[in-house]
């Protein structure tokens, strides 16, 4: 098949170069993005009069017809075509004869392809932020759901002090909250509009670029010819702003897993979203926790493979850049996949109260509350928390709780210590009276549900502006 580029050359293209050169097995699905900017790209040309709009007209009825071409299957892609651009423009030109040929006036396949992939981006960070969104609202519903449960709090993983369930899973919607932010300045980077750069230096054409950026919803239009074709910074921040969000995801995952097993029996997940063992009959296993865990990886390379390949490029284009779309569309799928199901893993999953409240009653997690009720009575801190350790060396020594003490065995380590000690050292006081802000008490969690509530009010905000800069 002679090459649309084809009129340098002597020979054909090998048939290994050929396959490994093609980008169509990945690159078909910027096929609206490419249609639509074509479809910009020729009206600016027509009223321009650069080319006439009879050509226009043709051009435009061509491209409708091959988008429901392939959008009903009957689209054939070839691999000796390369890429997206070359086979509907190849299939355009048979279709309508020299107008077809005209459209790629002005233009070329670096600053068509920098086009798509923006305008693709733009789409996928609207609907990866819709799914974010519904995560935070999963969220604020398992919250409510279950907003008296008292679990041990962890460091090192090693129980710490109560806290309230809800308290803990509020940590996770603001590190939703700031990965909803991240994406937002990748919709920024993306939302420049390249076309109109040519293969690196702009054109002799007298075309006008803020035309096509207004038609096809950019905000802006890239400043230099070099870097419009070069850039792949919002894909690289995209890319960033998801490894972040899939760490968020994998260390979620990993509470779970554990709140699962037997050991802490905090959780369980419901039977549509667990699976069994082919040989162990008794098994209920967290394989989606687990996958997304693993997927995370796959993520951060795909971050580290493009910074690679950018790393060493000099200006402008070059053909390593078409490393830049496989990983893209698998983080794109991977990241849409994990917060779609971590939404129905939190609304599905049972929270066992009862052993989350019974594992407090035997260890010394209000240890921290005793030092308190002391310096409250006058004693310096460091000496409150040398009492209080000592109070816990004796408990273990005896194998008994702190509020197994009797007033006598409390004033034994300070006279400070008077009945009102053993109401103070509840669970639930430890909890209720941790008032400040961003607190577990209760009030103070109630407090973050309403700033929660309001956070979502203004993502969904953001999200509508997204809409009314895409096209889908």
């Amino acid at each position: 098949m002679t090459k649309l580029w084809g009129g340098r050359f002597s020979k054909n293209t090998d048939a290994l170069v050929e396959e490994f050169n093609s980008s169509i097995s990945f690159d078909w699905r910027l096929y609206k993005q490419d249609i639509l900017g074509s479809i910009a790209h020729a009206t600016m040309l027509s009223k321009c009069n650069i080319i006439t709009e009879e050509d226009r007209d043709l051009i435009i009825k061509g491209l409708k017809e091959i988008l429901a071409e392939i959008e009903n299957n009957s689209f054939e892609f070839k691999v000796s075509l390369e890429d997206i651009h070359l086979n509907i423009e190849k299939v355009l030109t048979d279709k309508i004869g020299q107008a077809g040929g005209r459209l790629h006036t002005a233009r070329s396949r670096n600053d068509q392809v920098a086009l798509d992939t923006h305008m693709y981006l733009k789409e996928e960070i609207k609907e990866v932020s819709n799914l974010i969104l519904s995560m935070q609202e999963a969220i604020i519903e398992v919250c409510n759901k279950y907003p008296k449960t008292i679990m041990p709090g962890y460091t090192h993983l090693q129980r710490a002090q109560p806290i309230l369930f809800s308290h803990h899973l509020l940590a996770y919607f603001f590190m939703l909250e700031r990965d909803f932010r991240r994406f937002k300045g990748a919709f920024e980077s993306a939302d420049i509009m390249p076309l109109g750069a040519g293969a690196l230096a702009g054109t002799t054409y007298p075309i006008d670029r803020h035309m096509v950026a207004d038609e096809l919803k950019f905000s802006r239009v890239y400043e230099n010819s070099l870097d419009a074709v070069s850039d792949r910074d919002y894909i690289l921040e995209f890319m960033s702003a998801a490894s972040i969000l899939m760490m968020h995801l994998s260390r979620i995952s990993e509470e779970i897993i554990l709140w699962c097993s037997s050991e802490f029996s905090f959780v369980e997940l419901d039977d549509a979203h667990a699976t069994g063992s082919s040989i162990m009959p008794q098994k209920k296993n967290p394989d989606i926790p687990e996958l997304v865990r693993g997927k995370t990886g796959r993520v951060f390379g795909h971050l580290i493979a493009l910074l690679t390949v950018t790393k060493g490029l000099p200006l402008a284009y070059n053909k390593d850049l078409q490393e830049d779309k496989e990983g893209l569309f698998d983080t794109i799928d991977t990241i849409k996949f994990s917060l779609a199901v971590y939404k129905e893993i939190l609304l599905g999953m049972k929270v066992n109260e009862v052993r989350m409240r019974a594992v407090l009653r035997d260890d010394f997690s209000n240890a921290t509350d005793m030092a308190d009720y002391l310096v409250k009575k006058g004693m310096p801190f460091r000496q409150a928390h040398e009492v209080a350790g000592k109070c816990v060396a004796y408990c273990i020594a005896e194998k008994k709780a702190l509020l197994d003490l009797s007033l006598e065995e409390f004033k034994s380590f300070s006279e400070l210590f008077s009945e009102d000690v053993l109401e103070a050292m509840q669970i639930e006081t430890c909890v209720d009276k941790r008032n400040s802000f961003g607190g577990t008490g209760s009030s103070q969690v109630q407090k973050t549900l309403q700033i929660a509530a309001g956070i979502i009010s203004k993502e969904k905000e953001t999200v509508s502006v997204y809409k009314a800069k895409t096209h889908f």
